[in-house]
Formats: C-alpha cells, sequence, structure tokens
C-alpha cells in the first residue's frame, strides 16, 4: 500500500469494515483514496452491480469486511439467509476483483470455521477436520468457502496475473459500531444492552443464556482493524513463509479466553449493575471452547493492544452514545 492506492472497503459501516477505515485514515491513507458504498448503492449480492462498480472504480485493494452476522440466535433463525448471502457476497466480490484486474484482496472470515471439538488453542490447520458447531454451520460454510475462493483464484492465477488473495479469521469482536439489537446480536453486545437495561429498570438479576461455562477469546475491533492492515500489505515473501498455497488464512486473537458467565460478571461491572446473574442451561452453549491460536500472525510482527477492560469501556461508551440516539 501507498498513499496512491485505491482502496475498496466492503462493509465500511459494519463495526470491522468501520474500524479499517478508521485505522487507513489515521495512518495518513487520504480520504479521497478509499473507496465505500452503502448498501442501497451497491447491494453486493446482485453480480452484475458488483461487476460494473469494478469496472467503474478499479480499486488496487479490496478489503471484503461485509457481511451477514449475528449471534446463535440469528444464526438458528435465518439459516437459509446466513449461507446464501454469505455465499453470494463473496463470490461476487472475489471474481470481480478478479476480473477487473485486483491483485490484493483481503478476505475477513470467522473462528466458527473450525470444528466444534477442535484442539484448542486452534490452529489454522485445524480447517476441515471435523464437525462444525450445528448452530452457526450454514455461516461458516459459507466463510470456509470465501477461504477456499481466495485459495483457488491464487493457485490458477497467481503467478499468470499475480492475484494475491488473502484471509484472515478473527476471534470473537466487539467495540465501537457493534450491533446491539436485542435477538439478533453476538455475546457482548447483547450483555451490554441486557445489563444496561436491567441497570436503568433497577431489575432485581439477570438471566444469561445456557450454562455460563464455554470459554471464547474476544478482540477489541481497532485490534483486528491494525492486524487486518498489517496482513494485507506484508511482502508476499514474507507471508508465503507462513502460510502454504492450500492453507492460507490467518488466525487473528488476542490469546485470551474468558468463560460467558466471567464475561457477563466483567459487562456488568463495566455497565454497573450490581444485581445477581443467573445462567439458563435450558438455552444452547454453542461450542465448549474456542480459542485461537495466533503463533503465525505473533511471528508475522502483531500483536493485540487493548485489553478487554479497557476495550468494554469504549464499547459501553459507544453503545449509550447509539442507545441514546
Amino acid at each position: 500500500m501507498n498513499q496512491h492506492s485505491k482502496i475498496y472497503v466492503a462493509g465500511h459501516r459494519g463495526m470491522v469494515g468501520s474500524a479499517i477505515v478508521r485505522h487507513l485514515l489515521s495512518n495518513g491513507h487520504p480520504a479521497e483514496r478509499i473507496v465505500t458504498r452503502t448498501h442501497t448503492k451497491l447491494d453486493l449480492t446482485n453480480q452484475v452491480d458488483v461487476n460494473q462498480f469494478f469496472a467503474i472504480e478499479n480499486p488496487d485493494q479490496v478489503y471484503l469486511a461485509a457481511a451477514k452476522v449475528g449471534g446463535i440466535h440469528a444464526n438458528n433463525t435465518y439459516p437459509a439467509e446466513f449461507i446464501y448471502q454469505n455465499l453470494t457476497m463473496q463470490a461476487n466480490v472475489i471474481d470481480a476483483a478478479f476480473r477487473n484486474g485486483v491483485q490484493k484482496l483481503l478476505f475477513l472470515g470467522s473462528s466458527c470455521i473450525y470444528p466444534k471439538l477442535a484442539d484448542q488453542p486452534m490452529r489454522e490447520d485445524a480447517l476441515l477436520t471435523g464437525p462444525l458447531e450445528p448452530t452457526n454451520e450454514p455461516y461458516a460454510i459459507a466463510k470456509i468457502a470465501g477461504i477456499k475462493l481466495c485459495e483457488s483464484y491464487n493457485r490458477q492465477y497467481g503467478q499468470s496475473h499475480g492475484v494475491d488473495y488473502r484471509s484472515v479469521m478473527p476471534t470473537n469482536l466487539y467495540g465501537p459500531g457493534d450491533n446491539y439489537h436485542p435477538e439478533n446480536s453476538h455475546v457482548i453486545p447483547a450483555l451490554i444492552r441486557r445489563f444496561h437495561e436491567a441497570k436503568v429498570s433497577q431489575a432485581p438479576s439477570v438471566t444469561i443464556w445456557g450454562t455460563g461455562t464455554p470459554k471464547r477469546e474476544f478482540l477489541y475491533v481497532d485490534d483486528m482493524a491494525a492486524a487486518s492492515v498489517h496482513v494485507m500489505n506484508l511482502p508476499q515473501a514474507t507471508y508465503s513463509q507462513y502460510t502454504q498455497p492450500m492453507l492460507s488464512h490467518i488466525n487473528v486473537g488476542c490469546g485470551e479466553d474468558v468463560t460467558i458467565l466471567e464475561m457477563a460478571q466483567t459487562v456488568a461491572r463495566t455497565v454497573g449493575y450490581t444485581g445477581p446473574i443467573h445462567t439458563d442451561p435450558t438455552k444452547p452453549d454453542g461450542a465448549p471452547r474456542k480459542l485461537m491460536d495466533s503463533t503465525r500472525l505473533n511471528a508475522l510482527g502483531w500483536q493485540a493492544q487493548v485489553g478487554l477492560e479497557v476495550g468494554l469501556k469504549v464499547a459501553y461508551e459507544d453503545f449509550l452514545a447509539r442507545y441514546a440516539a
């Protein structure tokens, strides 16, 4: 990347896409060289429109952060939308990028690509070694397909066309720009909203889904953005030392995990709710543990910077600003 690179950030209004734009701008990339489109201006599931957009804009780099996302409830309720929309968006953007001469693309996936009972911490080579977590299998399959799309274009067109499409697999993300929907959000924004509303209403207690025992790793979204830009701009020779043609993705995590109950307790302290917290074992837990092995990325010169309590404080401030509005 240089100051003249024209960069398209797909999904710039989402939590990760907006963080990538912030990171690019804070590192001096000119705003006029960053291309974005809202969903109303460009529907990424429309192949014709996506091809036309790439032909007109002709970007040098693409960050593919656009996706249909949600927590356990949303994945269970809308499996058809999760697999169809994500498959279609990925295929349209990656193929249009290739057909319009884009050599550098970064695809953002998810830690749910790994088997439900994968060895912990989860290494990149655990991919496709066992059954997926059933509650988010359609979304996971779509993300695996995105990785394989990038790998396939690299294999077929890497030498002849200079194609260099990379993939990063983040752990659970949180931070400014998150989705606080009462039913379709991920665990941290759902907990922030629930504990805030419990504090305001002076609820006698709060009940969280599941047993509270599953362990999860959480990464502040601006750390994810920094990792994405870092991986995108690594020299090919450096990047290829830690990947192979059939294992092109890299994990992005902080290296630490907590139980869901511990996370709920931390969020409650951040929000200022002091009542008791109960668990509901009748609700699904998801995978028992999801901790990423980020050894490869660490060896490539990146480390997470924002601790959980600091990140949660900023996330709650973001919630208050947007919730009040």
